[in-house]
């Protein structure tokens, strides 16, 4: 038998682990940017175009390397951070594991320019898919300028599945807030395409948390420090009423490194509950100080998930400061006791001695016992003193005659759920309103139950499908503009789409920073938050595909149909149930409206027939 186990070779095993280290380009802005912190770089650039597609220029300040070193940075696992095992247990870096640069050189074009502090020359490093194509002396800056050109040229599954440019803009903007809040103390430049999207100087991080999110955020934040024997915790949490529903600023640090942690987050929580309603987040930016030694930050490449040693006690100091904070700076909700209007509290003592009442206990007493037989002080048999024969047997029959109509119920609902409904043409159409929330009418399979919302609600959504497709929809003025914010990766996403929304009825304009005015909307959205329908629009298009004036069409009309449908409780006259029945039978899915939820089903003869 012939040998069929083969080494591949370093530029294969090098694509293999891109495809989990490098994901997309926000991954290798990550990558290089960790890499020019840990060099102690003062001050770090960020040059994009087509949102790293093309190119992804990150220069810094920072050691620089020798030629040797620029060389072996692109090996597999080459890495200065470390030299042996016990040092991944001690980590005062960022990064680690010496396979960011080799699965980056992989996928793509790489020039590099470098020179150490104190040399006199540098060196210049050309790359093509983790090969080397020449190395010769430059005069360059002190530090690293990389250049990464056409990011998985040479695999193309990857690239094509990359999303849009504003939205992988979008990711690349949310991977650099996260390196550029806890890195204060840094310097960050960031352009695309020639527009400066950020440009942050160092200072506290109160300061960078206000550049980055917008100085509406300064009088939200409560500062919270305590430090004990196994944590040090720092940071800001926001006051209950600046709770947000959607796009929470959550952000967790440990020893300078972004992390996930939902137990954490659960402990923050916590502390806020009867606080804020139920479908809102609180913001929140803290940095934990630990001891290298207790944290294990080797669990995925992405080191954002990470293990505690003390997580159960720090959980507990994390949700001790996080309320003791939100007392002290009174924004607990107190409670006012008017002394001149409260009820006169009668007094009362306690006797220093007291006799405990007589209680006659009958330990004998049985309550499935006749009356006539049995012991006890209550009189079963007033009710009947004939004993019930077989009465155990009785009841089994009847628990399992229960269950199984029961569960023949529900598998015979979903029997019919899947077939289609065909209503009675043949004489007069009897509609009936049930608790002002359905319509029953009849059917050739038997009774029809139709939700009068939500079928109102899908037969306005598709009219207004067909209205916004194709045309402009009349948009009308608002008395007073409303201003929202939006953070740089929202920005992002939210360029985009100003086209679709002027078509869709919105008029909007940009302000200052991340601030824009809208000034006027569709008709139909009297009631409704549009600064929360635009929320909800860009992460909508944010989580989706390419299909981006699809989905803030829907978006809108979804909203829009859903405010202007009848309500659940309101009773109808006939012509109105009429009216509503043939037009949702004119729907093209008339058994789901378009967030999937059940509009109509039939309740069959055989159903009824079971219920007796």
């Amino acid at each position: 038998m012939s040998d069929v186990i083969k080494l591949l070779p370093d530029s294969v095993a090098n694509q293999i682990a891109a495809g989990e280290v490098i994901q997309r380009p926000a991954s290798v802005i990550k990558e290089l940017v960790e890499n020019a912190v840990d060099a102690s770089a003062t001050s770090i650039q960020i040059v994009l175009k087509d949102a790293g597609r093309t190119l992804i220029q990150v220069i810094d300040n920072g050691v620089g390397m020798s030629d040797t070193d620029a060389r072996l940075a692109f090996e597999r696992h080459s890495t200065s951070k470390i030299r042996q095992a016990d040092d991944l247990f001690a980590l005062q870096t960022m990064g680690f594991r010496g396979e960011a640069l080799a699965s980056i050189a992989a996928i793509s074009h790489i020039e590099l320019r470098t020179c150490a502090r104190g040399a006199q020359l540098g060196t210049k490093l050309l790359i093509n898919a983790s090969h080397c194509e020449s190395q010769e002396p430059d005069v360059c800056q002190v530090g690293c300028n990389f250049m990464i050109k056409d990011l998985f040229f040479n695999v193309p599954a990857r690239r094509k599945f990359l999303k849009s440019n504003q939205v992988e803009l979008s990711n690349i903007i949310k991977e650099f807030e996260k390196l550029a809040l806890v890195n204060y103390g840094i310097e960050f430049t960031m352009t695309h395409n020639g527009n400066v999207l950020y440009k942050l100087s160092k200072g506290s991080f109160k300061q960078r948390i206000v550049d980055i999110f917008g100085h509406n955020l300064e009088q939200q934040l409560i500062p919270l420090a305590i430090e004990t024997s196994l944590v040090k915790i720092t940071g800001f949490i926001a006051k209950p009423e600046n709770a947000r529903k959607r796009n929470s600023l959550q952000y967790f640090f440990v020893n300078g490194r972004y992390m996930r942690h939902p137990y954490f987050h659960k402990a923050v929580i916590t502390c806020y509950n009867e606080l804020i309603p139920d479908d809102a987040q609180p913001n929140y930016f803290l940095e934990f100080e630990v001891d290298p030694e207790t944290i294990d930050v080797n669990i995925h490449p992405t080191k954002t998930e990470i293990k505690f040693e003390n997580e159960m006690p720090i959980w507990q100091i994390l949700a001790a400061s996080v309320k003791e904070t939100l007392g002290r700076f009174s924004v607990v909700p107190s409670i006012d006791f008017d002394k001149e209007d409260a009820p006169e509290i009668p007094a009362f003592t306690l006797p220093h001695t007291t006799t405990p009442p007589s209680i006659n206990i009958d330990h004998g007493y049985n309550p499935f016992k006749d009356a006539s037989t049995g012991s006890g002080t209550t009189k079963i048999g007033q009710y009947g003193s004939t004993t019930m024969p077989n009465w155990e047997e009785l009841y089994k029959n009847f628990e399992r005659t229960g269950q199984d109509s029961t569960d023949d119920l529900i598998d015979s609902v979903s029997t019919q759920e899947n077939k289609p409904i065909i209503l009675i043409d043949e004489g007069p159409q009897n509609i009936l309103q049930f608790g002002n929330k359905y319509l029953l009418t009849l059917t050739n399979d038997g009774i029809l139950i139709l939700d009068q919302h939500r079928a109102h609600l899908t037969v306005l959504y598709e009219r207004l499908m067909k209205q916004i497709d194709g045309i402009n929809v009349i948009s009308q003025r608002v008395l007073f503009p409303e201003i929202a914010h939006f953070t740089g990766a929202q920005n992002a996403v939210f360029e985009e789409i100003e086209c679709d929304l002027e078509k869709a009825g919105f008029g909007v304009s940009r302000l200052s920073g991340g601030d824009w005015s809208i000034n006027s909307v569709p008709p139909g959205l009297d009631n409704v938050d549009v600064i929360e329908l635009l929320n909800d629009v860009i992460n909508q298009v944010s989580t989706g595909g390419n299909s981006i004036k699809d989905r803030v069409y829907e978006n809108i009309a979804l909203t829009i149909a859903a405010r202007a449908a009848i309500p659940s409780g309101r009773q109808l006259n006939e012509e109105e149930m009429k009216t509503l029945v043939n037009d949702w039978k004119q729907l093209q899915n008339p058994k789901y409206s378009p967030n999937g939820k059940l509009i109509a089903n039939v309740l069959s003869l055989d159903q009824v027939s079971k219920m007796f």
